[in-house]
């Protein structure tokens, strides 16, 4: 029996007891963590296919460990220009192993509880009473937050966080499920550091800020 499941924005083929490198996820070492997209489920002659996802189906699993991949060097050139530049990149990864596949009667509580966390902290209504302000208090740039691309500001901005003050008062698992909530393709996007890194943009310690910005890698502690 194996499975084809969504797991932070990749799509992976896998069977019970077998160990998976996937984006790194915010669940802590040693915790359980279920995941509901799955595509598609093969049990012998049985094959089930979603649209997209199979509603009922999931896949448990169990964090082993957080760790990072072979380091890819990104080397860019122009002739004649004198333009050199050369980048270091590791991908933080998570370990994982699948414990089981169900095929139906699985809840959906953790995706729930991920759409009521930011929710509870910025709620639709304040977030609309607040608009007519943003003339007056121009929004931060948020994407100088290292590790934060154009999407994951806007989906920040979207939520009510559009200043570093605010992003600097929330929890790293709460910047996570708004992402989440954007787009899986923002999940695997580690936010340990960023209420850090908005706390120093806040309050114009450019300089420290850019003196952290040079220990982190895509906004992870190397």
């Amino acid at each position: 029996m194996y499975a084809i499941v969504e797991i932070a924005g990749q799509q992976f083929k896998v069977v019970k007891d077998q160990k998976v490198y996937v984006h790194r996820l915010q669940t802590e070492e040693g915790e359980q963590v279920a995941f509901d997209n799955v595509l598609l489920i093969s049990d012998g002659d049985n094959i089930t296919v979603g649209a997209p996802a199979i509603d009922g189906a999931q896949v448990g699993a169990k964090v082993l460990k957080h760790l990072k991949g072979d380091k890819v060097i990104v080397f860019k050139k122009k002739r004649r220009k004198g333009y050199r530049k050369k980048n270091g990149h590791r991908q933080s990864l998570t370990e994982i192993v699948i414990e089981s596949i169900a095929a139906s009667g699985a809840k959906k509580a953790s995706k729930v509880e991920k759409k009521a966390e930011p929710k509870a902290e910025a709620p639709k209504a304040e977030v609309k009473k607040a608009a007519p302000k943003k003339s007056a208090t121009k929004a931060d740039d948020l994407k100088k937050i290292e590790g934060a691309g154009p999407k994951a500001a806007e989906a920040l901005v979207s939520a009510g966080l559009d200043t570093f003050a605010k992003v600097a008062k929330a929890k790293p698992e709460e910047l996570s499920a708004i992402l989440t909530e954007a787009s899986s393709r923002l999940s695997h996007i580690v936010t340990d550091t960023w209420p850090k890194q908005a706390k120093l943009a806040a309050d114009g310690k450019w300089d420290e800020l850019k003196e952290l910005q040079d220990n982190l890698d895509g906004g992870i502690e190397k």
